[in-house]
């Protein structure tokens, strides 16, 4: 069981956050900011067995895009083993090229109900995520930025046989 979703845009700009500055020197971000960048989108998708997540940074989020990360997630597993995604209502998901090639690759799509995608347990990766990576930064790039989601992924899925450290951060969000 797989569940998928897609997180942006992303943009380069600075994103609000909290520190530990020194009073006389705080770190500010700039009032001010062009966007040059334009934006990317992250494909994500959580293993609910493994517990373990998955991202692509893509400049689009069409069904190309689309079809291409379930490709790879396919590819994680066995052949012969079933596939379950679930997934919102987004238009690229239903195209009928994705519902074919999940018919012919032995996956099954599941659709969350129309205005519930909270529902997908993708969706509460996502804050964690925000507030790790995004929170307080301004980077330079979509290459700093895209290395900065990675790292975090990284963490993520290598801390969680110590569920007591992924328990205190989620703590902290909350808070």
């Amino acid at each position: 069981m797989i569940c998928f979703d897609e997180f942006g845009p992303l943009e380069i700009r600075p994103y609000t956050g909290q520190n530990w500055a020194k009073k006389k020197q705080p770190n500010r971000l700039p009032a001010h900011y062009r966007r040059l960048h334009g934006v990317k989108h992250l494909l994500a998708a959580y293993d609910l067995k493994k517990d373990k997540l998955y991202g692509h940074i893509k400049n689009r989020k069409r069904r190309k895009e689309v079809l291409e990360f379930l490709k790879y997630l396919r590819s994680l597993y066995p052949e012969g083993d079933k596939l379950y995604i679930i997934l919102d209502n987004f238009s690229p998901h239903h195209h009928k090229e994705v519902k074919e090639w999940a018919k012919n690759n032995n996956v099954v799509l599941v659709f969350t109900p129309t205005y519930s995608s909270w529902l997908n347990r993708i969706e509460c990766h996502f804050g964690p995520l925000c507030k790790f990576v995004l929170s307080n930064y301004y980077y330079k790039d979509h290459k700093e930025l895209a290395r900065a989601i990675r790292r975090y992924i990284g963490w993520r899925n290598r801390n969680v046989s110590h569920p007591d450290i992924l328990k205190e951060q989620r703590k902290i969000i909350v808070a």
